[in-house]
């Protein structure tokens, strides 16, 4: 008798132990919820709040950062997977002074505390007609860097370079680029030192469903 008393203890402490166990996790995951609802809003604020900056203050960037920054633009999606992309980060002042000489859009250098020229390398790119994807695949980069700068607490500016054939040249040079590498811009990076209200893009009548 004493036995089966003892075996009724153990079962009621285990359904009580389970009980509070299952509690938790329905309590662990109503909170979880909320939190994922917060940081899909943060993601599209960080879409929508990110603006091209122009002037920049002095504070340095860390490598780690440079480093999230570059991550970002290599987890972009690309045709194939075949990853066109190749970045050239800049942050020597005598090297950014050479791409401002070149690029007469890219004055924001002077300021700036590194730049990021997204390339594609054409032997990597897709062969034939398909060879031009390159050209999406490193915008798509291009979107990612300038996203999670902002994200960062940066700001960054798309100056385009391909295919301007008045620049193109002349940046290429100033990098020494492969005949195989083409640069499609230069992204001039650094802590903000302004705050451009950004513009508000939306238009409906762009919008169109099923067909035009």
């Amino acid at each position: 008798m004493k036995k089966i008393w003892n075996y009724c203890k153990l079962s009621l402490l285990a359904m009580s132990l389970f009980g509070v166990s299952a509690g938790l996790m329905t309590s662990c995951q109503e909170e979880k919820q909320p939190g994922a609802a917060g940081q899909s809003e943060a993601v599209i604020e960080n879409i929508m709040t990110r603006t091209s900056i122009r002037a920049f203050t002095d504070q340095p960037v860390d490598e780690a950062t440079v480093e999230k920054i570059l991550r970002a633009g290599m987890a972009a999606p690309t045709a194939v997977n075949r990853q066109p992309w190749a970045f050239i980060v800049v942050n020597e002042r005598k090297q950014m002074e050479r791409l401002r000489e070149v690029h007469p859009f890219a004055q924001m250098l002077k300021t700036a505390q590194f730049a990021i020229i997204v390339c594609g390398d054409m032997e990597r790119a897709l062969p034939g007609a398909s060879q031009a994807y390159w050209i999406q695949d490193a915008s798509a980069a291009t979107e990612n860097i300038l996203l999670a700068a902002h994200g960062l607490g940066l700001g960054a500016v798309w100056c385009g370079v391909y295919p301007n054939p008045d620049v193109l040249p002349k940046v290429k040079e100033v990098l020494g680029l492969p005949s195989s590498v083409i640069p499609l811009n230069i992204i001039p990076i650094g802590y903000p030192a302004e705050s451009p209200t950004p513009k508000d893009k939306w238009k409906p009548e762009n919008i169109h469903y099923n067909k035009w």
